[in-house]
């Protein structure tokens, strides 16, 4: 069964990756239910007209390691699975179309958008980087976007609508992207342990990128900011708590707090809303400004409450909490502000009525966007400038 499974796993990584998503699904829904048979059941027939698999979750890992990095057993896990205990992905039409695709980032006159890529002991990174049209004297602030899985720098600029901005506000904007040789779903790897270390792994890669780019533009290294959806939000959260001190303030969006996931099975846990394992404690953090959405089903907004709970421990001094309620956009929201001694938001919470798995505000030409709801890249912005 162990190998029939694996062998499934290996099948629909390399159908994903010739975007065949209803053959995928159909070789693991066979795999799940010991049906090996080349004929789909009726129960297959009617998963695929309504898929329930997400084989582009934005916490999946390297599927092709799996059995290696399984600390679960597999057969617990199949169980888990069959019983609802880990989460269904849905993947919807509108997200199905747009898979992998890269929409037309428009460039101002005078702005540009280039392609860089960054190298370090801990491997190769592409990036792209926003340069606005008139940067605003010298030392302008830094933002890195972090995107999702099946996302690209492309994707996740035109979806958040940073770049329109930093056009009005004078930033630069890096958008490191997560290549599909390093996570076959283009995930960051936020649940892997050499991955959660300064100086090691991918936050060293970031790290690298974000002070490459504050040397050679000359930008003000006191107002560096990163941000990111899914399971960038959730790598987001890990450069907060690993490099404090070099990020000013973090924006995470539908993520999941650090150190809460260390494999495959416990990443899965976690984002289920059911994983009994502590985040992990940062000695200090970056600021922290959280989205996420009160109807989101692949990213529960437990997860949420505990970034709030680990950010709001680490805040030093006298501060004070108040929530209050909004709409925004055709959306109700409960936004919840720790602010210091001088009335500046050292932590806030935004827990957006109805909201999935999408950032809110965003822009539909992208995947993974909600254009109903506060507009999430706003209102980062705005915290992070706010100090």
């Amino acid at each position: 069964m162990e190998n029939f499974f694996a062998g499934a796993i290996d099948e629909a990584l390399r159908l994903t990756r010739e975007q065949n998503l209803a053959e995928a699904t159909r070789v693991l829904l066979r795999s799940l239910s010991g049906n090996r048979s080349k004929t789909p059941t009726d129960g297959e027939q009617a998963a695929l007209a309504a898929p329930r698999l997400d084989l582009t979750g934005d916490a999946a890992p390297r599927a092709e390691a799996a059995a290696a990095r399984l600390r679960m057993p597999l057969g617990e896990t199949l169980t888990r699975l069959r019983s609802g205990e880990l989460p269904s992905f849905a993947l919807s039409p509108d997200a199905l179309a747009k898979l992998g695709k890269r929409p037309t980032v428009r460039v101002p006159e005078g702005a540009s958008f280039l392609s860089r890529s960054f190298a370090c002991e801990a491997g190769t990174r592409p990036y792209k980087v926003y340069v606005p049209s008139k940067l605003r004297g010298a030392r302008a602030p830094l933002i890195v976007m972090l995107h999702g899985c099946t996302q690209n720098a492309d994707d996740f600029a035109v979806g958040a609508g940073m770049n329109r901005l930093a056009e009005e506000h004078g930033l630069v904007v890096a958008y490191p992207e997560q290549p599909l040789t390093a996570n076959h779903l283009g995930c960051w790897n936020w649940f892997n342990e050499g991955d959660q270390r300064r100086d090691s792994g991918e936050p060293s890669i970031i790290a690298g990128v974000t002070r490459f780019l504050i040397a050679e533009m000359n930008l003000d290294p006191a107002r560096v900011f990163v941000a990111g959806l899914s399971a960038g939000g959730a790598m987001a959260d890990v450069m907060s708590a690993t490099y404090p001190d070099l990020y000013a303030a973090a924006g995470v969006h539908s993520g999941l707090p650090y150190g809460v996931a260390t494999d495959q099975a416990s990443a899965f846990l976690a984002m289920s809303g059911k994983s009994s394992r502590r985040p992990r404690r940062a000695a200090r953090r970056a600021r922290t400004i959280i989205f996420h959405g009160a109807s989101d089903a692949k990213v529960h907004p437990t997860n949420a409450d505990r970034i709030m709970s680990e950010a709001r421990a680490g805040i030093s001094g006298t501060h004070h909490e108040t929530t209050q309620r909004g709409t925004s956009n055709g959306r109700h929201y409960r936004r919840t502000v720790v602010a210091d001694e001088r009335g500046v938001s050292q932590l806030e919470y935004w827990a957006i009525d109805g909201l999935g798995h999408a950032w809110s505000g965003g822009s539909p030409e992208a995947s993974h966007t909600e254009p109903r709801g506060p507009d999430a890249s706003l209102e980062m912005l705005r915290f992070f400038l706010e100090s």
